[in-house]
């Protein structure tokens, strides 16, 4: 055992020592250590241990290698060098290091809060420093450039200029901007600059050819071979492009800016981050905007959405419908064009693709047609709120004219029967006086998708109920200072159901739609049959109704129906075909179309003019508002009672009278109101319209009652006394001479 035994180290001389190495003694040192070292020295070896990685002690062995087997080590060295020299980092050690929170050495010491504001204004008076200041001489230069030649160190600083003035607007630092501008001044004309010059600039950078008239197809940027030489520029230019049209609140300055966006199409289209950017913020001034900015702002949508439809266009149109809907909750003779306008551009992007416009309408007219399902079954306030207000029976609307816009199409005539379905089940669900103009506005909606698609839609039975139901024969409850415009409300007051306003509005507005819906249908073979419920209808109404503008009005529509009517019984008692050829009454029918048939005509006529009067109207109404009228005051009932105590001996025989009139008069008036109040006992205000109208019906009762008794007692004095004799009379008449005053006048007088 003790041959096996190595050598202690301390037996050995120095000569046997460097000889023999470290090797042969590592394992006998720990083997002869006493117990007490051992348990000392040994937590460090631990330690030394842990500390010492896989990767480390693979590199020792190496080293080793070096002196036990120069041969092999040398072989090493010609053959395979990395294996030698590879990094000694251990991946495994940092891994398990980083499981662990490792305590510091030393605590630092926090600083205080005043030290910490100094050292950030160095460092931004340091990137101060560093950074140019714009001058207008510098843009001059520029601009001078940009005419002659434009580099890419030219591009290159204005981009970087324009990145500056742009975080300008939005209160952001400069500190990473190669250049500051501080003066308003420079800011325009920089903005100015690049509005301008821009466009032409990179367009000469990147060597694209200016696009023909005729040519549709758009010239990418992406297919110059110099793009990707100047696409951080450009993609950083795009970026401050749409920053800036965020932050921009003059409609002047906007519309001049989506100007020159329109012009950076392409260059939108090679960059899909920007690209998102901007049809963002296009959206948001279509809907939000002044008119000439919604125009512009739509050009660019339209533009972006045409030539990467299957990209862009379908969250485009969920983008714009949503936007359509948030801001056409409220309704006014302001708001109502830029409405329009919203719907007719938005039934444009429909047209674009119809595969598209398709899945989005069955969607939203299903989601219509469920709001409708749930107020018909639940009929409770809120369920009825949700189908009865402006948003609902815009997107009615919308729909209606997206269908009219694209048809004929195979792919969207589906959607007609179900949009129909929706429309009259709206009519019908709380059909009473209040709820006309609503029911006016369902009935336009289905005459516009009626005479474009060529549907036969079943629209004057909504219109001839309400003849029926209605007394125009009635006198009014009060008179009305202005006329109702059925154009922006929804529903109707108690106070405007007793206005004279209100029957003269609702005979114009049924002459208006009758007449419209003759008109699509005036050229079909079938128009004596189909006006023939009308005509009756509207004689009886001439018959019943007493009051001589209704009967006009009615008298004239009824004549151009009748007129109507026999021109095509003349015309068709001359055709050869049978009725059950549907091609031969189809091109019968366009041949009559084009001819045209007396009620086309007279409708074309009436159309000019009915416009010209709603133009006339809308002035006359701001006139009315810019002057300022003296109010009337009427006279007090104290006032009256006064004077008729005065003149008690002439008028003692009528006073009786005008108190039993005036008792009959309010309780007439009670019983009017009853009756209204009956119709709409069971339902409960549901439009969004503010009920002052309704707080205001105690007051007309007032101003009805005051009125009768300045009408009685009118009357009275027109009626001679008899209880007065004649000795009674001339001794009045005998009195006392009438003292003239003489009148004192001012001396602007």
């Amino acid at each position: 055992m003790a041959g096996k035994h190595k050598r202690k180290l301390e037996d050995l001389s120095v000569d046997e020592f460097l000889l023999s190495g470290f090797d042969s003694f590592e394992g006998d040192d720990s083997e002869n250590e006493n117990p007490e070292c051992g348990s000392e020295e040994q937590p460090v070896s631990r330690e030394k241990s842990k500390k010492k990685g896989k990767a480390s002690e693979h590199k020792d062995q190496l080293s080793r290698l070096k002196d036990r087997d120069p041969e092999f080590y040398k072989f090493l060295q010609e053959n395979d060098q990395k294996l030698l020299n590879f990094d000694d980092i251990d991946s495994s050690e940092d891994e398990e290091e980083q499981k662990y929170h490792i305590l510091p050495t030393e605590l630092q010491v926090a600083s205080s809060d005043e030290e910490e504001p100094d050292e950030k204004t160095e460092k931004a008076k340091k990137s101060a420093d560093k950074s140019t200041k714009v001058t207008a001489k510098m843009i001059e230069e520029w601009r001078t450039e940009l005419k002659k030649d434009s580099s890419v160190r030219l591009i290159r600083d204005i981009t970087q200029a324009f990145k500056a003035a742009v975080a300008t607007t939005k209160g952001e630092s400069e500190a990473k901007c190669r250049y500051t501008v501080a003066d308003s001044s420079i800011f325009n004309a920089l903005i100015l600059l690049c509005i301008k010059d821009m466009h032409g600039a990179l367009n000469r950078l990147l060597n694209l050819k200016a696009p023909e008239k005729d040519q549709k197809k758009l010239i990418l940027p992406s297919s110059s071979p110099r793009w990707q030489k100047n696409q951080i520029d450009i993609k950083m230019y795009l970026s401050g492009l749409v920053q800036l049209l965020s932050s921009l609140t003059e409609s002047t300055v906007t519309a001049a800016v989506l100007r020159h966006a329109h012009q950076m199409v392409p260059y939108y289209l090679c960059l899909p981050k920007q690209g998102r950017q901007l049809l963002k913020q296009l959206v948001k001034q279509w809907s939000t905007g002044e008119e000439t900015v919604r125009v512009l702002a739509f050009l660019a949508l339209n533009k972006i959405c045409r030539h990467k439809q299957s990209i862009y266009l379908n969250p485009v149109l969920k983008q714009m419908y949503i936007a359509y809907v948030q801001n056409c909750k409220f309704t006014s003779p302001n708001s109502l064009p830029i409405i329009n306008f919203m719907q007719r551009t938005l039934a444009e992007m429909y047209s674009l693709d119809t595969q598209v416009s398709y899945q989005h309408g069955f969607i939203y007219i299903r989601q219509l047609a469920i709001h409708l399902r749930n107020a018909m079954n639940m009929k409770k306030k809120e369920t009825y709120q949700s189908v009865y207000n402006w948003q609902y029976v815009h997107c009615l609307y919308l729909w209606c004219r997206v269908l009219s816009t694209v048809y004929p199409s195979e792919v969207l005539e589906p959607l007609i029967y179900p949009l129909c379905q929706v429309i009259v089940g709206c009519i019908k669900l709380v059909p009473i006086s209040r709820y006309y103009p609503l029911r006016l506005h369902c009935v336009r909606a289905l005459i516009l998708l009626s005479g474009s698609t060529k549907t036969f839609v079943p629209v004057l039975p909504f219109l001839l109920e309400i003849l029926q139901q209605e007394d125009f024969s009635k006198k009014p409850g009060r008179m009305s200072v202005k006329p109702i415009n059925f154009a922006v409300i929804l529903k109707l007051s108690q106070t405007n159901l007793q206005e004279k306003a209100f029957k003269d509005g609702l005979i114009e507005q049924l002459y208006d739609l009758i007449l419209e819906y003759f008109h699509t249908q005036a050229h079909t073979v079938g128009f004596p049959e189909l006006a023939l419920p009308t005509v009756i209808q509207l004689k009886a109404f001439l018959k019943e109704c007493k009051v001589a503008n209704y009967c006009k009005q009615i008298r004239q529509l009824l004549d151009k129906v009748q007129e109507n009517c026999s021109h095509i019984t003349s015309r068709r008692q001359k055709a050869a075909f049978g009725v059950a050829d549907s091609i031969a009454v189809a091109a019968w029918e366009k041949q009559v179309a084009e001819e045209g048939t007396p009620l086309t005509k007279y409708y074309s006529q009436w159309k000019k003019l009915r416009e010209k009067e709603i133009q006339l109207e809308i002035s006359g109404k701001e006139r009315m508002e810019d002057l300022n009228f003296p109010e009337i005051k009427r006279k007090k009932l104290q006032e009256k009672n006064e004077d008729k105590k005065e003149f008690k001996g002439l008028f003692d025989s009528d006073s009786d009278s005008d108190g039993d009139d005036l008792m009959q008069k309010l309780k007439d008036d009670d019983d009017d109101d009853d009756d209204d109040n009956d119709d709409d006992e069971d339902l409960e205000d549901l439009s969004d319209l503010s009920g002052d109208d309704d707080d205001e019906d105690d007051v007309s009762e007032v101003e009805g009652v005051s009125d009768g008794s300045e009408a009685k007692a009118s009357t009275s004095e027109g009626k001679a006394p008899k209880q007065v004799s004649g000795l009674d009379l001339q001794e009045l008449a005998e009195g006392d001479e009438d003292v003239v005053e003489d009148l004192e006048l001012s001396d602007q007088d």
